[in-house]
């Protein structure tokens, strides 16, 4: 298949959200309550079953079933699902589901047992290309991959019709630092491939130094702030970018303190009365009755409901 895709898709704030269980099945209502409550916030546009939606614990039933139900809730805003695992043959069938569903893009990550070389992973990406005409982002997400990314990698798949995006993972760098990361990524993957930056904490620095998009993992919780942050960087007020995510700073200090931000974020939803207790894949359990009190004051501090 020949994929020329719309670069414009990807780009400003794409919000993952939670895929929560009850009784460790897929609970329908709360899933789609996340979704609409980013469709009344404005996202501009929704990936489902990313990091955030615990998508390396579900089955491919189950994930057809999200893709459907996020569809189906999110009007007009795009929906791209995640469609990574272990099996190039499942992931072809998260793509057919994907299809079948009606998104506008995918979200591919290089799931792995056996530490993958790049070359499987440029052969895993151009399986997925040549079964689809929707575009795709390409997940760099080494803390739960475990598979580096290299920028000459970036520029292979950049090259292969259909890859429409690169989410980036977020570092500890300097305003220049920063810059000086996205130029280089820039350069070698030329300006049809839009760049996106996650991490929720770098999500404002990322897109001053030239990101077209944030992905981000809170945002599908609590849109409103990232929001904020994206369409500040987007019209140039970089000083208020800053500010802002200066603002959420004991947020992104809980992400440090509880190893991410999946159990923090489900501890929010929670706290807000968006879904029950105990919504996450075992054996990944919720953060205990202490931790939640300290995530539920920092929500209620920073105003987050």
């Amino acid at each position: 298949m020949t994929n020329t895709p719309d670069p414009s898709l990807l780009t400003g704030l794409s919000a993952f959200p939670l895929t929560p269980l009850k009784d460790d099945r897929l609970d329908e209502d709360a899933f789609v309550g996340l979704i609409e409550r980013l469709v009344l916030a404005g996202v501009d546009s929704i990936t489902a079953l990313g990091s955030t939606g615990s998508y390396a614990y579900l089955d491919t039933d189950e994930r057809a079933r999200v893709a459907q139900l996020s569809v189906e809730s999110a009007l007009d805003i795009p929906v791209f699902i995640g469609v990574g695992a272990l099996r190039t043959r499942d992931v072809l069938a998260n793509v057919a589901s994907a299809e079948a569903a009606g998104a506008q893009g995918l979200l591919l990550a290089p799931v792995s047992y056996q530490p993958l070389t790049d070359d499987e992973v440029f052969e895993l990406f151009r399986s997925v290309t040549v079964s689809t005409d929707l575009p795709i982002v390409v997940y760099d997400n080494p803390g739960t991959t475990h598979f580096t990314f290299t920028t000459e990698l970036y520029s292979r798949l950049a090259g292969l019709d259909g890859v429409a995006s690169i989410k980036i993972p977020g570092t500890p760098a300097s305003p220049a630092g920063w810059e000086e990361r996205i130029g280089e990524i820039r350069a070698a993957i030329g300006s049809e491939v839009t760049i996106g930056i996650s991490g929720d904490a770098h999500g404002a620095e990322g897109l001053i130094a030239g990101c077209d998009a944030w992905y981000t993992a809170v945002g599908g919780t609590i849109p409103e702030p990232m929001l904020e942050i994206t369409r500040a960087a987007e019209l140039g007020n970089a000083q208020l970018a800053r500010e802002l995510s200066a603002e959420l700073q004991p947020l992104w200090d809980l992400f440090t303190e509880f190893g991410g931000s999946l159990r923090v974020t489900a501890a929010i939803a929670e706290h807000l009365g968006l879904v029950g207790a105990d919504i996450l894949p075992l054996p990944v359990r919720d953060l205990d009755a202490a931790a939640k009190r300290k995530v539920a004051e920092v929500v209620d501090n920073l105003d987050l409901a």
